[in-house]
């Protein structure tokens, strides 16, 4: 009896053995139909005896095993597909464990142009944060920069959306975590002087910074940088609820360093604080000059900066009668190096200061555009009034106690409030309403991760400026662009080559734009391997 059944179990194994190999047997535990679907060589189909896509595995098939005075044993391998439907589907390769979840394809333009203008500040925070606050710190920058706005709650979702979590991996964000790296940050001042210190040793001899402020309140409000353009207006800004006071480089067109003073600061106190606290003085630059455009006189600022005297003001004047006795309508050339078409006129006066008359041709003829429009509505033209202010359309006129070069004295004043509508573009994170960390501390770590995002924004501006993108599309439409050009994660970081086999659904004007901004490089021609035809002799 026991004889039978090893029989028995020996030919249910020979049956399933014969299976494997394709033979018919007498016993048939998978329908022939599903045996006989074209699979690949060596293995076997299990039927796991439950409905569903995956009832009928795929097994490699495995080695037997021998054991004396004992049936053969089967021993089959991993399962490495399914017959579904009638057809053998192979298991989906799973991906490669030190990938973890991230996905297949991210957002990558605006990231990459991101990271091409700010490696150098990720140097510089190396040199003063641990690695793994200054990731965080730039990758909440880098956010910033392409969502203005972007909630604490959003953040994470944008980080794991585009190759900043690539540059900067194993960042976790969330509200009370970036409350607490704020709160670290603004604890901290000597950290935030010493980051300071580095960029201005890194200013270039004989460059120039202007030294102003941005109001600012707490709210995420986004401002109008979104609509710059070659085509944009200069606007006006209320007061905010405090100062952000900072050195900007006018060769260069970045803020260099920044300090938070509480209110607005009217008070030329706060300039010399300044001043000191970031060590700006003769042996760091050519020289400093603060725009006193802020209600200061002369005599505050001269007496305020001989702590420097190296630190110099430049200040408008109103004064019809100032710039008739000095002949300063008398214009001396025009100047080279900018867009504008800009007359200049630049006397020395009798206290030793100098002025600097500018007369904007374009925007002199939109002065007297709107007066005529406004005299012929209004039915009261007189041409004698409007004779003597047609003198002033377009025109300005500052006073400096520094002998400057027209150009960089007009390049000062006339892009003033650019750095300030970057500085404004960026305010508190709305995380320090909704947590414990809503003290100055905070605020000032806030900040500080602003201004690297103004950095970047600068840079980003004279790129896009630098590649003639801004003359029919605004900045916000050049980043929408680069946003939408997405890569596979597992391409090489590497310059890529447009249209390589790596990019996901990008458009010709796109690459086109990744192009211009050396973000991609066009796609490599084929090398023919054709034989050169050689020439006769003779």
């Amino acid at each position: 009896m026991g004889r039978a059944k090893e029989k028995s179990k020996s030919t249910i194994y020979s049956d399933k053995m014969a299976d494997s190999s394709g033979i018919k047997g007498t016993v048939m535990a998978v329908p022939p139909e599903i045996r006989a679907v074209d699979r690949p060589k060596n293995t076997i189909v299990e039927d796991r005896g439950k409905d569903g896509p995956k009832r009928y595995a795929v097994r490699e098939r495995g080695a037997v095993k021998y054991i004396p005075g004992k049936n053969p044993q089967p021993h089959n391998g991993k399962v490495i597909g399914h017959i579904i439907n009638g057809k053998y589907v192979p298991l989906v390769k799973s991906k490669n464990p030190e990938d973890g979840d991230k996905p297949d394809m991210l957002s990558y333009g605006s990231s990459s142009l991101i990271k091409s203008v700010s490696d150098d500040l990720l140097e510089d925070l190396l040199k003063v944060y641990a690695p793994a606050q200054a990731y965080k710190i730039l990758a909440i920058a880098s956010l910033k920069v392409m969502r203005p706005g972007i909630t604490a709650k959003r953040m994470s979702t944008a980080y794991k959306m585009t190759f900043i979590s690539v540059y900067y991996p194993g960042i976790s964000f969330s509200q009370k975590s970036l409350g607490a790296l704020y709160d670290e940050i603004g604890a901290d001042i000597g950290k935030l002087n010493a980051f300071f210190k580095h960029r201005i040793k890194s200013a270039a001899p004989g460059h120039h910074l202007a030294i102003d402020s941005a109001l600012k309140n707490n709210t995420t409000t986004v401002n109008d940088l979104s609509s710059y353009s070659c085509k944009a207006k200069k606007s006006h800004f209320g007061i905010r609820e405090y100062s952000v006071i900072y050195a900007y480089d006018i060769e260069n067109r970045e803020p260099i360093c920044a300090e938070m003073f509480s209110g607005n600061c009217r008070d030329i106190s706060s300039y010399t604080s300044f001043i000191k606290d970031n060590d700006i003085n003769p042996g760091t630059i050519n020289s400093g000059i603060i725009l006193a455009n802020k209600g200061f006189t002369y005599h505050q600022i001269r007496d305020a900066l001989k702590i420097c005297p190296e630190i110099h003001f430049l200040a408008p004047i109103k004064s019809n009668k100032r710039i008739a006795n000095n002949s300063m309508l008398e214009f001396q050339g025009v100047l080279d190096g900018i867009s504008e078409n800009v007359r200049y006129c630049k006397k020395k006066i009798k206290n030793g200061n100098y002025l600097y008359a500018f007369r904007d041709a374009d925007l002199a003829a939109q002065e007297e555009t709107a007066k005529l429009i406004e005299a012929r509505n209004n039915k009261d033209y007189n041409d004698e009034s409007f004779s003597e202010k047609e003198k002033t359309f377009g025109l300005t006129v500052w006073e400096s106690d520094s002998d400057l070069d027209p150009l960089i004295a007009y390049k000062t004043y006339a892009e003033r409030w650019l750095p300030e509508l970057i500085f404004k573009r960026y305010n508190s994170d709305e995380c320090l309403e909704l947590t414990d960390n809503q003290g100055t501390f905070s605020i000032t770590g806030s900040e500080f991760v602003n201004f690297i995002s103004a950095v970047i924004t600068a840079r980003i501006l004279k790129k896009f400026e630098n590649a003639d993108l801004l003359k029919e599309q605004s900045f916000a439409d050049v980043m929408d662009d680069l946003a939408s050009a997405w890569r596979k994660t597992n391409a090489s970081l590497k310059l890529p080559d447009s249209k390589d086999a790596y990019w996901v659904h990008t458009s010709n004007d796109v690459f086109a734009e990744l192009e211009k901004l050396g973000l991609s490089k066009p796609q490599s021609k084929q090398v023919s391997n054709k034989p050169v035809p050689q020439k006769k002799s003779g």
